[in-house]
């Protein structure tokens, strides 16, 4: 039997719009340079399988987070590299995903709410302002900060590749990836 590389998940966070996904598909490539295939689980995604008519409320969130983080946790218990894209706005459920997954990280992408705003990819803020969502982390729904993520990205000016590269380097510091 082949020797594996024992698993590692990374949950990459912070508000909807801040660069988060722009961070993971930078973060992906420079692992895959490496030979290290990890997947992604990003929420957009996999709302869709687990939640297909989505209500967005503290229930359903809960529900879906708890999903997430078990599917994270059997890939990573088979031996896959995993990273969550995904807001996660309370630190409970990252919290969860740490506690159940020993080799982990947490990368919080920082960036001010008003450019997160003006971005607005899904038109998530516009419906929150419009009235037609209302529970959106950031807005009307709390977004819970990282007591002491493993690695800050400045999603406003910070540059995605370099932002991987200082993940790399953190996992590495952590025995996660070889040098």
């Amino acid at each position: 039997m082949a020797d594996k590389t024992p698993a590692f998940a990374i949950w990459v966070t912070g508000l909807p719009a801040s660069g988060k996904s722009t961070v993971v598909k930078a973060l992906a490539s420079a692992l895959a340079a490496r030979g290290v295939d990890v997947a992604v689980l990003e929420s957009d995604v996999l709302r869709t399988v687990f939640t297909p008519h989505p209500r967005y409320d503290e229930e359903e969130r809960d529900t879906f987070y708890r999903q997430l983080v078990y599917v994270g946790v059997l890939l990573a218990q088979h031996g896959v590299p995993v990273i969550f894209d995904a807001t996660g706005s309370k630190r409970a459920y990252r919290d969860h995903a740490r506690a159940q997954i020993s080799r982990f990280l947490e990368v919080y992408v920082d960036c001010p709410l008003e450019i997160c705003m003006s971005r607005d990819p899904k038109g998530i803020y516009r419906a929150g302002r419009d009235g037609t969502a209302n529970i959106v982390p950031g807005l009307q729904d709390a977004y819970e900060l990282p007591v002491n993520p493993d690695v800050m990205v400045r999603g406003d000016s910070e540059e995605p590749g370099t932002a991987a590269q200082r993940i790399l380097l953190k996992l590495i510091a952590k025995g996660y990836i070889a040098p």
